[in-house]
């Protein structure tokens, strides 16, 4: 079922679609370099062929786990020798470029500076992380997303259909719950998808062949969710956007990816104690206390129970009121002092518990904060009129912002 032209390919229209870039440089001969960055079975194979078929220039393929640096340059002499020849260019497609090392990949720059090959590389990691930092400086990156449920069910329909590339030499009855079940449970991926269709198809005694859902179930072979690198740091951003955005249920189900995925138990209770700082703060500080309750009980009793702990804290954070004036706060003081707003500590506030801080006027003046009244002594602290934490009108911060206010008017000598 593989398409024979770009406008067969089924989704992908961010990339594909009138007038997008990859598009643009098609008609207009402009195809340089590109990584196609993306999960498997989202076509960055298919649509290289096509690539190459619509710029017309020979194809070549090569896997960066099975090849080496001599069958790299063999391929690239080839291509310097069909350009000098006549003319012809070539398209070298690199599946899995990311498993080339770093001479392997940096063979490929003088020939991609020259115009000898163009290169499109695939994979599955992300680039920015996985390929030299030259290589993509020279390259277009384009990332290709899983398919949706209707682009599965496109497929689906059209392999039953097509007696010439598909399956439509056989007679098959196929049930809508079973094109939903292979939609839904082949990741996006259309090669699974098409496989468990085939597998079937191709297995069943029937004529016509009866895909029920049973039929799906069995040939769609589950396998846990991949968590490479890549969804390491994907996931973990999803879920502290999550919790940041008071989404209990999108936090546990991003919680329960990273737990199935096997993540460090430990970076993830890191994360949530920070997390309670920096989105929640005093709008509860009890959340801060429940994260490291939940980080130490973690560390006693360990998988699987701390799922359990886990999810409790996931939850309560979720749910919590947010505020991150904290963070703006010492965010705001830190980038003033780097910026060489210096502001010189007020002599009152100075060490005087020293043999000469009296001769240097050191805590001359100083009042005693408990002697004062509410335990607020009217000085100056910090010898500018600068306001660092504003707290937010959202849970126990609405009270602070109340106090702090009445603080400052005693501090200003207001009161």
């Amino acid at each position: 079922m593989r398409p024979e032209r770009l406008d067969e390919i089924v989704g992908q229209r961010h990339i594909l679609g009138d007038g997008r870039l990859l598009q643009r440089l098609l008609a207009a001969d402009r195809l340089g370099s590109i990584l196609l960055f993306g999960p498997p079975g989202t076509g960055k194979t298919t649509l290289a062929r096509l690539l190459a078929k619509e710029s017309k220039q020979r194809f070549r393929q090569l896997n960066a786990v099975t090849s080496g640096v001599k069958d790299l340059r063999q391929v690239l002499e080839e291509a310097a020798d069909a350009l000098r020849a006549g003319g012809e260019r070539t398209l070298l497609f690199i599946d899995e470029i990311h498993r080339f090392n770093r001479s392997q990949q940096d063979a490929l720059l003088p020939d991609v500076e020259d115009g000898v090959v163009t290169l499109v590389g695939a994979t599955t990691s992300n680039p920015y992380f996985a390929v030299n930092n030259s290589l993509v400086s020279r390259s277009q990156v384009f990332q290709l997303e899983p398919l949706d449920g209707d682009d599965i069910r496109v497929l689906l329909q059209r392999a039953i259909t097509d007696s010439t590339r598909g399956l439509g030499d056989t007679a098959i009855e196929i049930t809508d719950d079973a094109m939903d079940f292979i939609a839904r449970t082949c990741d996006g991926d259309a090669r699974r998808a098409l496989t468990a269709l085939e597998v079937g198809v191709r297995s069943s005694p029937d004529s016509p062949v009866r895909y029920d859902l049973e039929l799906a179930r069995e040939s769609m072979q589950r396998h846990g969710a991949a968590y490479d690198t890549d969804a390491h740091y994907d996931t973990t951003s999803a879920l502290i956007k999550s919790v940041r955005g008071s989404d209990a249920d999108a936090a546990t189900y991003w919680l329960a990816r990273m737990l199935e995925g096997g993540e460090d138990i430990r970076f993830l209770c890191r994360r949530l104690v920070i997390l309670s700082s920096e989105d929640i703060g005093n709008a509860d500080p009890q959340a801060l206390q429940l994260a490291v309750a939940c980080m130490q009980a973690c560390e006693f009793i360990g998988l699987p129970e701390c799922q359990l702990t886990l999810s409790q804290t996931i939850n309560y954070l979720a749910c919590a009121p947010k505020s991150n004036a904290a963070t703006v706060a010492i965010g705001e003081a830190r980038n003033d002092i780097r910026e060489d707003r210096i502001v010189p500590i007020p002599r009152h506030l100075r060490d005087a518990h020293y043999q000469g801080a009296s001769a240097l006027g050191h805590g001359d003046g100083y009042q005693y904060s408990h002697d004062a009244a509410d335990g607020v002594a009217a000085q100056e602290y910090l010898g500018i009129d600068r306001q660092y934490y504003r707290p937010t009108d959202r849970g126990f911060e609405a009270e602070l912002q109340q106090r702090i206010e009445r603080i400052r008017e005693r501090l200003n000598g207001k009161e």
